[in-house]
């Protein structure tokens, strides 16, 4: 019986089946898992199709609406560096200005000095001779 090559064949096929039978066991529940995943992954992808759109329309406008706001803030910023230059101007322009009002003043009240005295020596001098 042991050299019989049919019952080897009987008892290679009777194995085999058993191992199939096994195997369809354990595989069962994971081809139901494997079905389960793809559902799930079908369900995001269907979520991801929908909201995928919108979202990456909604992060264009809010790009465009950053670059419309830094255009802003430059032209701003530019405004505000210009009417700073103009400021720094008219003070360098005010400054000069008054450094030749200054100029102006000094000489003026040294012209009185000069000529208060003068007035006063020829008056003292007039006195002089009025006394004589």
């Amino acid at each position: 019986m042991i050299s019989d090559p049919l019952f080897w064949l009987s008892c290679s096929l009777f194995l085999m089946a058993l191992s199939l039978t096994a195997v369809l066991i354990v595989a069962i529940p994971v081809l139901q898992e494997v079905a389960r995943a793809a559902r799930s992954a079908e369900k995001l992808f269907d979520t991801l199709h929908q909201e995928f759109p919108p979202t990456l329309h909604s992060i264009r406008l809010t790009g465009l609406e950053i670059t419309e706001l830094t255009d802003e803030i430059d032209s701003g910023v530019k405004s505000a560096s210009d009417i700073i230059k103009q400021v720094d101007n008219s003070l360098n322009v005010t400054q000069t200005q008054m450094k030749k009002v200054q100029t102006g003043t000094r000489r003026l009240v040294r012209g009185f000095q000069v000529g208060w005295k003068t007035w006063n020596r020829s008056s003292l001098e007039t006195g002089d001779n009025d006394k004589s």
